[in-house]
């Protein structure tokens, strides 16, 4: 997914049983493990639900195992039944726990014959966790609803009865009735030639982890990109985006050259309707995007490059639970950096990993000491809070330094090297450091100390001697930028033209919290940053000119903060405008218009926010 944004040896050669069960799941895969799923779906937007069947192949672990335990949260479950070899069925009794907030309810089901199939008939709720159904209003081109899913972390079992722990993968076969017109996407090879006919077939032949498991349908119009790649998005959308995304083949040959063959197949990306609330998810074969990448210079294309960089770290190679996270994000964003490097020079791949670096820096002493660690103590975080810049920014600087004392060279052939070790394997921490160890650490003496290793995993803030790339442009910008603040050059003399995405967001994240009005004022009569299309730079601007207290620019605002629902890049501007008392007032206004345009992930959010607002006002 792209950002929203000490142990002895002994203690880290765990073996894998020791982490068999999963805390954020109720499977039990020492007894009994899904090894692949066929799923009947039916898709239903009048009642925002779908009529599924699930049949799971078990592979029996424990020969005196009487139960299967599944996962599941707001499941109306219909029946459940044994399937033989011959495809006779038998009931079969079951149990459904009480639902546990964060972990839905235990379905355990009485097995005492260990059967080779279980099969079962269920619903979804309207309001399933890992399903968003918008209507019209939320769509781009607003003529027809539209569904996505969204697994990760633990969501999948809103929508699927299965073992949801990333520590047990399984391959899958789907089937799809959808209204006539609609187009069906899912986590497995797409036909881009496929008659909008309402019958949708998939078949997804590399084992992969629950949370992988994605869907979506929608008015989809398709743009190939490459001879195993295209575009799906709205009509109104997908020219825009298949340009934007025109890269995408050689994002996979350099990809490839540098760590090994892309192993799935076709490579899609599917832009979803502006209310999606996050950047992007690395389902396998279908990227699912925010369509605030689209700024038409290609600037913030490396969601693509990390999303496709999960097709090695991640999905290839899968963290085994939410806890060594890190193996999938902090190798992502090391690996997206390497390819953005390789297509868009050094400058772009640097100036991205500072940027990362210096939000970490500012936020990582304010953390729980046990969020600071790459792999946290067991039991201590939650499974969608796992999901930190920790995992991402210190991750991939750990990856980063490894390259340094090792070698480019050196460290790219180890990379490659774990890659094909692990294929199609979910794995811990620890499996992954007793591999580091023989493989580079010792293989290479001294270049990195295994002490140095350690405290990178296990330790709490950022090790002392963690390189920091440099950056000349962003050094010129600091300074011009202390200039401007202090009277000794205008905003017109700034170096600004040809500045990138990157450069204007490190210009306007080092700006004062509460900027002078007259420096705002100047910097856009200047630069004209009020009302651009750019939402990363908007986002950036409007939290900076509201604090300084411009008026002028609260339409432009308000269009921004309508226009996009993604969370990351919307939400501070309506907290700068919740600072005061008018400002609140204006912002709950914009909401009031732009609600229905937003996800309820977006809505819960805002009225949070509105929430402590008030009660700070009063």
């Amino acid at each position: 997914m792209f950002p929203l944004r000490t142990m002895a040896l002994g203690a880290l050669l765990l073996p894998v049983a020791a982490f068999a069960n999963d805390p954020y799941s109720y499977a039990q895969p020492d007894e009994v493990r899904v090894s692949h799923l066929d799923l009947q779906l039916k898709l239903d937007f009048a009642q925002r639900q779908l009529d599924g069947q699930a049949t799971l192949t078990l592979d029996w672990k424990n020969p005196k195992a009487t139960n299967l335990v599944l996962d599941t949260r707001d499941l109306n479950i219909s029946s459940v039944e044994s399937v033989d070899a011959s495809g006779k069925t038998a009931a079969l009794k079951y149990a459904l726990a009480p639902r546990d907030k964060q972990l839905g309810s235990k379905l355990t089901i009485q097995t005492p014959q260990r059967p080779h199939e279980v099969r079962i008939v269920y619903t979804t709720s309207p309001a399933a966790s890992g399903l968003q159904w918008l209507p019209p209003a939320q769509t781009a081109d607003k003529k027809q609803p539209f569904m996505f899913s969204q697994s990760e972390s633990i969501h999948a079992r809103s929508w699927v009865p299965l073992q949801d722990s990333p520590a047990i993968r399984f391959t899958y076969d789907a089937h799809v009735a959808a209204p006539q017109d609609t187009r069906v996407a899912m986590s497995a090879p797409n036909d881009p030639k496929h008659p909008l006919n309402g019958d949708f077939s998939f078949s997804q032949t590399h084992p992969i982890p629950s949370y992988l498991l994605a869907i979506a349908a929608g008015d989809l119009d398709v743009r190939e990109t490459g001879p195993r790649s295209a575009v799906y998005a709205e009509p109104s959308v997908v020219g825009k985006a298949a340009h934007e995304f025109e890269d995408t083949e050689k994002m996979i040959a350099t990809a490839e050259k540098l760590y090994g063959p892309y192993r799935w197949g076709r490579y899609d990306i599917l832009v979803l309707p502006p209310s999606f609330p996050y950047g992007g998810m690395e389902n396998p074969n279908m990227t699912f995007a925010t369509p605030t990448v689209l700024v038409g210079d290609k600037s913030l294309v490396s969601l693509v490059a990390h999303e496709l960089a999960h097709s090695w770290s991640g999905n290839l190679v899968t963290a085994a639970s939410w806890r060594d996270i890190w193996l999938n994000e902090g190798v992502t964003t090391y690996v997206q950096g390497r390819i953005t490097e390789a297509l868009y020079g050094t400058r772009q791949a640097d100036e991205e990993a500072l940027l990362d670096i210096h939000t970490l820096q500012k936020e990582i002493g304010s953390m729980p000491a046990n969020s600071q660690r790459l792999a946290p103590k067991p039991g201590a975080v939650d499974a969608d809070d796992s999901l930190s810049d920790v995992a991402y920014t210190k991750g991939s600087w750990f990856l980063r330094t490894l390259e340094q004392r090792f070698g480019r060279d050196t460290f790219d052939n180890y990379l490659k090297s774990y890659f094909n070790h692990f294929a199609f394997q979910s794995i811990t921490t620890e499996q992954m450091l007793s591999f580091l160890k023989p493989n580079l650490i010792d293989k290479y003496p001294g270049k990195m100390s295994w002490a140095d290793v350690q405290d990178w995993v296990y330790g709490t803030g950022i090790p002392k001697n963690a390189p920091i790339p440099d950056s000349p442009r962003f050094d010129t910008i600091d300074k011009e930028r202390s200039a401007f603040l202090a009277g000794t050059l205008t905003a017109d003399k700034l170096d600004a033209k040809d500045w990138n995405t990157q450069e204007w967001m490190y210009f306007l994240n080092g700006l004062p919290d509460v900027p002078p009005l007259d420096k705002i004022q100047a910097i856009d009569a200047a630069w004209h940053l009020t009302g651009t299309p750019n939402a990363e730079i908007g986002m950036r601007w409007y939290v900076h000119a509201i604090a300084a207290g411009d008026k002028s620019v609260w339409p432009a605002a308000a269009e921004h903060m309508t226009r996009i629902g993604r969370l990351y890049l919307t939400l501070p501007v309506y907290a700068a405008f919740s600072k005061t008392p008018d400002g609140l007032a204006y912002a709950e206004q914009v909401y009031a218009k732009a609600k229905d345009g937003y996800h309820p992930l977006t809505q819960q959010a805002v009225e949070t926010l509105f929430a402590k607002a008030k009660a700070r006002h009063h």
